[in-house]
């Protein structure tokens, strides 16, 4: 497929030719309102304000934030604060979500905290092992290096299965805050009870500085092994959650994997099967799944080594979901140049985001607002080198919230992003 540009509408255009190369379109902000809205011909968008709260997570009209040793919850899609509450450690604040029945759930590096009445008050969670024992985070050897316990890359964890809502995540670990197991964690009562869903082996690429193999952290049964999570999204279409995990080859075995996990209701237990384990130079290094009318949506970061001749086998992908493992049955929707890993479907709309180190845009993202058929590339060059991680679902008001990370993944802004659709 080649990718052609029409200068009079800026759209990608889908060719039968082979591809080879295709140009590069910026499309920076058409103006910018007193209330420093901007906008591209694609979609609107703002920054949260500079001297606010860091706005973490939304669902709906509610907004979870953090400022200045304190945890805030909205009721106006953040415009106001109707409680605010005294957090000490509100700094390592790196993940939260809502659940539908009005509970948050919250995490530093490695603690986790629920509120079940709009953060007037809160407490610990210890996670639980299968078994029902307690799974606690492991002493670290520099008490400022815990491990990111439960911070995500992705922004989307809650689904309704079967009238019910279950709350699925992995952590994104062991890039900064020091070595942590990869898990996949779940609820299934509001965020009251928080268990493991999977663990990955001990993994000696990833442990603390001087830890012998007997200190050795992960699960000790579990010969698989990888970096961290990239993503786990349900998948109606088959009742299955479907998982992507990264990041290379290590010690003779694969990081990336593609995982299938069904649930059982009544049992309380998990079925997870490794689809593929590869290399790094492949379209299954990726992230940013999505479901639609029976088809996958994904996103792929492959940046291994290749060969002078070689390309990397990346890009914006679609297939049959019974396809998943057949290549010559994807749709490569989108030839990204460069590593993309974030991507959130919403309506008719498709935003992906550039990884900042590895693109030649400063804050990049690939959006389609035809479900595929057409794409724009958009630089919000005035933010600098941002990758756009985290993306959250349209609030009541229609914005999207995304992280805004400096490098990869260090913590900068928070940006709302609402298409013109």
């Amino acid at each position: 497929m080649d990718i052609r540009f029409s200068p009079t509408r800026r759209h990608f255009l889908k060719t039968a030719a082979a591809v080879s190369a295709f140009p590069f379109v910026s499309t920076p902000s058409r103006s910018r309102a007193a209330d420093g809205t901007g906008e591209t011909e694609d979609f609107f968008y703002r920054l949260s304000p500079p001297d606010g709260p860091y706005i973490d997570s939304q669902r709906e009209n509610k907004a979870f934030a953090f400022h200045e040793g304190h945890i805030l919850y909205s009721e106006d899609n953040a415009h106001s604060w109707a409680q605010k509450t005294a957090f000490p450690d509100a700094p390592n604040i790196l993940w939260s979500t809502f659940l539908k029945n009005g509970n948050i759930l919250f995490a530093t590096r490695a603690n986790l905290f629920l509120s079940t009445d709009q953060l007037k008050t809160y407490h610990e969670i210890t996670v639980k092992r299968p078994d029902g024992s307690d799974y606690r985070p492991h002493t670290p050897k520099d008490p400022e290096m815990p491990g990111w316990y439960f911070h995500s890359l992705d922004g989307i964890h809650t689904w309704d299965v079967d009238g019910k809502e279950i709350l699925v995540w992995g952590n994104y670990c062991n890039v900064l805050g020091g070595a942590v197991p990869p898990n996949i964690y779940y609820s299934v009562d509001g965020g009251e009870t928080v268990k493991l869903a999977y663990s990955f082996g001990k993994n000696p690429s990833f442990q603390q500085k001087g830890a012998t193999p007997d200190e050795f952290i992960g699960d000790p049964n579990n010969p698989e092994i990888c970096r961290h999570i990239h993503g786990v999204t349900y998948n109606p279409y088959d009742n299955a959650f479907y998982a992507c995990t990264g990041d290379g080859d290590r010690n003779g075995q694969h990081e990336v994997h593609w995982m299938r996990g069904t649930y059982d209701w009544a049992a309380d237990k998990w079925d997870w099967k490794i689809l593929i384990s590869v290399g790094s130079n492949s379209r299954y290094k990726s992230g940013g799944f999505n479901f639609l009318d029976g088809k996958m949506y994904w996103a792929a970061d492959a940046n291994g080594k290749i060969e002078p001749n070689e390309v990397h086998d990346r890009g914006l992908f679609r297939c049959d979901i019974a396809d998943i493992l057949d290549k010559s049955k994807h749709e490569v929707m989108f030839p990204a140049r460069f590593e993309m890993a974030n991507m959130i479907i919403q309506g008719q709309a498709i935003f992906a985001s550039h990884c900042a180190p590895a693109s030649e845009l400063k804050t990049g993202f690939a959006v389609s607002l035809d479900l595929g058929k057409t794409w724009r590339e958009h630089d919000l060059a005035e933010f600098g080198p941002r990758s756009p991680v985290r993306f959250h679902p349209k609030n009541s008001e229609g914005w999207m919230r995304v992280d805004l990370r400096t490098g990869w993944i260090t913590r900068s802004e928070v940006l709302f992003l609402k298409p013109k659709v």
